[in-house]
């Protein structure tokens, strides 16, 4: 019957570890949440950047197929007056000078998170601690039997 006291210190060690796996290990509760978060602001950054895909498209086709937008366009960058004509030339590559919203890169960054080995080592820690009180109760219980 001894010996069941002292399984309790190895089932204590299983528990912290389950508990603490469960909820701030590298796959628990807490990872998963920041994960979740960093998710949504994925997805967010998808729509964002969707949105200003469109923009440029509509601004590339206008200035494509639209004489006037071309004319704005060209005035805006400094290229011509009010009574100048303007001929589209094609191939000569690529000479904006305006910047555009391009949209951003976003890295997800790894969820803050207690490692496996110190979960190991705080549950064997707390095993030890139970087994060694314990050990110690029934030390000091057989010290005052022989008195």
């Amino acid at each position: 019957m001894k010996i069941f006291k002292y399984l309790f210190g190895i089932w204590t060690a299983i528990a912290v570890y389950t508990l603490f796996s469960f909820f701030s290990g590298p796959a628990g509760l807490s990872a998963y949440n920041y994960l979740k978060t960093e998710q949504e602001l994925q997805w967010a950054n998808i729509s964002e950047l969707g949105n200003i895909n469109e923009e440029l498209e509509k601004t590339k086709n206008n200035l494509l197929y639209a004489n006037d937008t071309l004319l704005v366009h060209a005035r805006q960058m400094g290229y011509g007056f009010e009574d100048e004509r303007f001929v589209r030339i094609v191939g000569l590559g690529n000479i904006n000078t305006v910047p555009t919203e391009t949209g951003k890169v976003y890295a997800a960054q790894n969820p803050d998170v207690i490692s496996d080995r110190s979960i190991k080592i705080t549950a064997i820690c707390a095993g030890l601690l139970v087994f060694m009180f314990l050990f110690m109760l029934e030390f000091i219980d057989s010290r005052v039997r022989e008195e």
